[in-house]
């Protein structure tokens, strides 16, 4: 039997929907036939459009919970409904952790795990009239050292343990589940790893030999929003490739 997903009629918010993953989300969301709104501090270069649809952008800071209030209302009063929250605005700048300052891990803290928070609390009763989700977009940094962005992997871990505990705290209104990340091909890659051979290099660290795509991401996060995963709720679901080789098969003979 053929499944498909088909979201017409729904509505689905993705914070940093704008670029790198969040590009991809938006584009799975689409292409499922939501209509999908996103919101970042800046205006993105372009807008992601399927067949026609495209996402809308509105300008919001998530580190701030009276913008992240607004926004969801601004969404409510324009479409009536939400079905769908997708935290997925984060990241962090390589800083090892003792050279960093307070504030600088403050606000890496509040991208990464307090703008999750933000939006969970404005998005629940309307998540919740509408049996939706709200999927957490978290990272393979969050079950592994994380040395250079060590609170972004400790906010990823949290962001993590929160969506265990509203996975039951909401239930069964709500279901709450995450998508764990590895590494992920975006236009940026190239900054971060280098040139192509070093790419092809980091690529074989992955037991599937590939980065993801963002689009890969989106459609775990389409399939987690999605009657197919109906009694999941609390989970995270890998989207890693296989994670990364053990390290001491590189010293083992025959392996």
């Amino acid at each position: 039997m053929a499944y498909t997903i088909d979201m017409t009629g729904q509505v689905v918010l993705v914070t940093g929907g704008g670029r790198g993953v969040g590009d991809g989300i938006v584009q799975a969301y689409l292409e499922a036939g939501a209509a999908v709104e996103i919101c970042g501090r800046s205006t993105p270069e372009s807008l992601r459009e399927v067949d026609g649809r495209t996402a809308r952008f509105s300008a919001v800071d998530v580190r701030e919970a009276d913008q992240v209030a607004a926004w969801v209302e601004d969404v409510l009063r324009r479409h009536g409904r939400l079905d769908v929250a997708v935290n997925n605005a984060g990241g962090a700048p390589f800083a090892q952790f003792d050279t960093a300052s307070p504030r600088f891990h403050a606000k890496i803290n509040d991208l990464n795990f307090m703008s999750a928070v933000y939006v969970a609390l404005a998005v629940r009763p309307h998540l919740a009239a509408a049996r939706g989700s709200m999927v957490n977009v978290t990272s393979i940094s969050a079950r592994r050292a994380s040395p250079g962005t060590a609170v972004y992997g400790a906010a990823k871990a949290a962001l993590e343990s929160l969506t265990a505990s509203l996975g039951v705290e909401w239930a069964p209104d709500v279901r709450v589940n995450a998508v764990s990340c590895g590494l992920v091909a975006t236009p940026g890659s190239a900054d971060h790893y280098g040139d192509a051979e070093q790419f092809a290099r980091v690529a074989a660290t992955i037991p599937r030999g590939v980065f993801a795509t963002p689009l890969e991401v989106g459609q775990a996060c389409v399939l987690l929003s999605s009657p197919l995963a109906a009694h999941v709720t609390g989970a995270v679901l890998n989207v890693d490739g296989g994670g990364e080789w053990p390290a001491f098969l590189q010293h083992t003979p025959n392996a």
